[in-house]
Parts: C-alpha cells; sequence; structure tokens
C-alpha cells in the first residue's frame, strides 16, 4: 500500500470536485492553510516560552548556588 498512481490522483481530484464544487475548494485550500499557520504559530510560542523558563530557572540556580557559596565562605570565617 504505497503512494496513489497518477490515475488514482486524477480519480480522487474528480471526486473532491463532485463533491465541494469548484467554488468551494479554494474556500477549503484558504482555510487550511490558515490552520497550518496558527499550528505553527502555536509550536513557536510554545518553544519560545519553554526557552524562556529554562533561561529562568538557569538563573535562578545560578543565584542559588552563589547565595549557598556566600553562606559556606561566612561560616568559615
Amino acid at each position: 500500500m504505497g503512494m496513489p498512481s497518477g490515475m488514482e490522483l486524477i480519480i480522487i481530484a474528480l471526486v473532491v470536485l463532485l463533491l465541494f464544487g469548484g467554488k468551494k475548494i479554494p474556500e477549503l485550500a484558504k482555510g487550511l492553510g490558515e490552520g497550518i499557520k496558527n499550528f505553527k504559530k502555536s509550536v513557536n510560542d510554545d518553544d519560545k516560552e519553554v526557552a524562556e523558563a529554562t533561561k529562568d530557572k538557569i538563573e535562578e540556580t545560578k543565584e542559588s548556588a552563589t547565595k549557598a557559596t556566600k553562606v559556606e565562605d561566612t561560616k568559615k570565617v
């Protein structure tokens, strides 16, 4: 069960044309394109949020480590 051949693609295109009509197909394609665009935007936004959260966590860890080192140094004195 591989990719459809040229003749099968033509039959599929004709069935879609019969089901939706010539006027609806551009509207469906536009809606599909906008959906894909919104999905990609959401994925990129999520990636940015994760990167920012990771950066914040790293900074907090560095600050905690610095404070712990200072506390240990004051105990030695």
